[in-house]
């Protein structure tokens, strides 16, 4: 990403999801950027600006397995209440298909509505419809490959 880019040092929706089309040009990126975007937007005044970044790049590329699951957990909880329903999960699931694309032989057979419910099968230790931030790390540290699917990019 050249200065130009981001005169002022901070990042917009719209840059930001150029910048990941540049990654994954087969499928459609803006939806799963949005997500993205929301969660690295920490004081939500709808740009990233230049120290967001820097800590949302260390967390996804150089952060411990659990602070990049706490990061996919604040991304996955859409409304910000604190927990994860399975509509929020198949959101975010959806996203992410779309955005590996059709062809792509890193998408599952699956749909994003049964992923999710079997992602919630798995982690919703209670039983109660939603996943808290414990459970969500619970079931993806015992998880690798769930970890893995849940947690793209990071």
């Amino acid at each position: 990403m050249a200065e130009q880019d981001c005169p002022n040092g901070c990042l917009t929706p719209d840059k930001f999801v150029d910048m990941y089309k540049m990654f994954f040009p087969s499928g459609n990126a803006e939806e799963f950027c949005d997500h993205v975007f929301r969660t690295f937007d920490m004081d939500k005044n709808g740009y990233i600006d230049f120290k967001e970044f820097l800590l949302a790049i260390d967390v996804t590329s150089a952060g411990t397995p659990e602070e990049k699951l706490k990061w996919a957990f604040r991304m996955y909880d859409v409304d910000g209440n604190g927990v994860i329903d399975v509509q929020e999960m198949t959101k975010i699931v959806q996203a992410i298909y779309d955005m590996l694309g059709s062809n792509s032989a890193n998408r599952p057979a699956d749909s994003a509505e049964e992923r999710a419910k079997a992602i919630f099968s798995k982690m919703d230790e209670n039983n109660d419809g939603n996943l808290t931030q414990e459970e969500f790390l619970k079931g993806c540290l015992l998880d690798e490959e769930l970890s893995k699917m849940l947690t793209p990019g990071a």
